[in-house]
């Protein structure tokens, strides 16, 4: 069910989305007798815009299904294979006859360790921390003396971490790594690969998760909100060179990969100096940090619906522009979200149960003598 709803975004739901912003029009314009009078259609406007687009989204999607038969004489880049989608991923690839070019933190980690012991000889590590230029341009030299005759057909920014807190629990510093690594990261392996990629004419594929208000996720949020908008602007310049460039989105994954960052109610508590101390509470952090874990711990617990996506993607000669891997329920609410008013998404937002849990801690009852100082 998530897989397909991947495989929906681009076109099953593209009906509804110009509903919110029609009925802005075509609402008024149904009660207006003299306009009825002079474009009967007008009562009709919507399911009529609906149909269209629907017929239009089908013939684009037969559109859609060339493949690469098989991996052989393309290469692909992964960042971020120690563990998670990338580590998967590499394996996949590995296994379809690609030769994998796996960018690990720790070459001699147990992850890349691993990926060595399970992989063909097509399978090469790089020692890749993407936020270092010295890195990226020692893996692009491996790169380039390992090509096989087809050239790089994919690029996989997938390296990436995460970290919880809430805006005023956080400081610069945490902000800066989170978008040195997550947005800079992806900045600074399109910058080094992209060249490559040209020649082949490949793909460039980017892996995001936020979406619209992330709670207690604001550093995690920013850089990869800058990210899509990053890869928005590349795949728009990327056009012009044949290249495509997609957007893996999976929702809540968390407990299926190595991403989410084990930090305590102790942890944040200790970072706060008395004034923030005095006004939160020890209390409301350790609510704070139970609503964290027990949203990742109701998370997919494994990783096959992304890889998945990441497949369908990199084998693709017409990959999708965005991979949303939603139930199909979020997905609904998803597509219409972003074209709500802001006055009515909020609204919308609010009768949530992400939104009323925090609320309750927000204003969770504590003794205001008990504050921990």
């Amino acid at each position: 069910m998530y897989f397909l709803s991947a495989y929906f975004v681009d076109f099953c739901f593209l009906p509804f989305i110009p509903v919110p912003l029609l009925c802005c029009f075509s609402f008024p314009l149904s009660f207006s007798r003299s306009f009825s009078s002079v474009c009967p259609l007008s009562n009709n406007i919507i399911p009529i815009t609906a149909i269209l687009l629907f017929i239009y989204s089908k013939l684009m999607s037969s559109c859609r299904s060339n493949h690469v038969l098989d991996g052989c004489g393309h290469a692909v880049l992964i960042t971020g294979c120690d563990s998670g989608f990338g580590h998967h991923l590499a394996r996949c690839l590995d296994q379809k006859g690609f030769v994998v070019f796996a960018g690990c933190l720790s070459p001699g980690g147990a992850g890349a360790q691993s990926l060595v012991r399970q992989s063909s000889s097509n399978l090469k590590i790089l020692k890749l921390d993407v936020t270092r230029d010295e890195d990226l341009q020692q893996a692009k030299k491996m790169v380039q003396e390992n090509l096989p005759e087809k050239g790089l057909w994919a690029v996989v920014s997938n390296a990436g971490i995460s970290d919880w807190a809430e805006i005023e629990w956080s400081t610069i510093e945490d902000f800066q790594k989170m978008v040195d690594v997550n947005l800079f990261g992806s900045i600074r392996t399109s910058i080094a690969f992209l060249p490559l990629v040209h020649a082949s004419k490949g793909e460039f594929h980017v892996y995001i998760f936020s979406f619209f208000y992330c709670l207690n996720m604001g550093a995690y949020s920013v850089s990869k909100r800058g990210l899509e908008a990053f890869a928005d602007c590349l795949r728009v310049e990327m056009a012009s060179f044949g290249v495509k460039v997609s957007i893996i989105q999976p929702g809540n994954f968390g407990q299926a990969t190595n991403i989410l960052k084990r930090k305590t109610a102790l942890d944040i508590w200790n970072k706060l100096d008395d004034e923030k101390k005095r006004i939160f509470g020890r209390e409301y952090i350790d609510l704070a940090n139970d609503y964290f874990t027990s949203t990742c711990r109701v998370g997919f617990k494994d990783t096959d619906p992304v890889i998945a996506a990441m497949l369908h993607a990199v084998t693709s000669a017409r990959p999708k522009h965005r991979y949303l891997l939603v139930s199909t329920m979020e997905m609904f609410f998803f597509s219409i979200f972003p074209f709500l008013p802001t006055l009515l998404a909020d609204a919308v937002f609010s009768l949530s149960s992400m939104y009323r849990c925090r609320k309750e801690m927000l204003y969770a009852k504590r003794d205001p003598q008990n504050s921990y100082l």
